[in-house]
């Protein structure tokens, strides 16, 4: 099976280095990305669009074999949510690790801190302690060493779906730092975030419980989840 890796923010397609070897070792052909603007440290980010990534997406879809397993963490799930609503006909299955498929109408990433074209990452007291558990010393610096700034475009460059047939497809929703009993509860809430699930038709929680980062933390078990659902 074709399976597309879209990473969050601050991530290229080296973040899923310990999760493909296994996928690769049961015969899938596995495409990690690095989004447009995620190049490098220095890439002028200042032309990259929300669209422009998502296009990225796209791309890698309409040049899949067959069907698709569509993965994306974190931010990487509106992305791949968005591509998702582009392509609907070619994905088999899509898993949001950590994230939530994109609303329409508004910026993935509002609210989100800036400097000119770039989306930094922040320093590690913005983040709860339920995203950073199990990234230790060690690994957070590997990380913060690793980080590139994401578009700024993400922050305001609104949301457009159109194709109500991403709701025929089946979702899994791979939960971290959050539980599928606390999704559950925003889901019956009606929290804005999450307002796209009640409309999927196939929805499955799977608990991964560790922080924000299971391709770092625990990338034996999140490729097991995807090798489960790859068919």
């Amino acid at each position: 099976m074709d399976i597309i890796l879209v990473p969050g923010l601050w991530l290229d397609g080296s973040s899923w280095e310990r999760v493909v070897p296994p996928l690769e070792e049961a015969g899938h052909r596995v495409r990690a990305l690095t989004l447009p603007g995620l190049e490098s440290k220095d890439a002028d980010r200042s032309g990259v669009s929300l669209r422009d990534q998502v296009d990225a997406v796209v791309r890698e879809i309409e040049a899949a074999g067959g069907p698709v397993l569509l993965v994306g963490h974190s931010a990487g799930a509106g992305i791949a949510s968005i591509a998702l609503d582009r392509r609907p006909d070619k994905v088999a299955r899509a898993v949001y690790v950590g994230g939530f498929p994109a609303p329409d109408g508004a910026p993935l990433m509002a609210g989100f801190p800036t400097d000119g074209a770039d989306l930094p990452m922040p320093d590690w007291s913005e983040f709860d302690d339920a995203d950073l558990r199990d990234l230790d010393d060690e690994a957070r610096q590997r990380f913060r060493a690793r980080a590139i700034p994401s578009p700024a475009s993400l922050t305001t460059e609104p949301v457009k779906l159109s194709d109500e047939r991403r709701y025929d497809v089946p979702v899994t929703v791979v939960c971290p730092e959050f539980t599928a009993d606390a999704l559950r509860g925003w889901i019956a809430e009606g929290m804005d975030p999450v307002r796209e699930f009640p409309k999927v038709k196939d929805l499955e929680y799977v608990d991964l419980p560790t922080g924000h980062w299971p391709q770092f933390t625990r990338p034996d078990e999140l490729a097991r989840i995807l090798l489960d659902r790859a068919s």
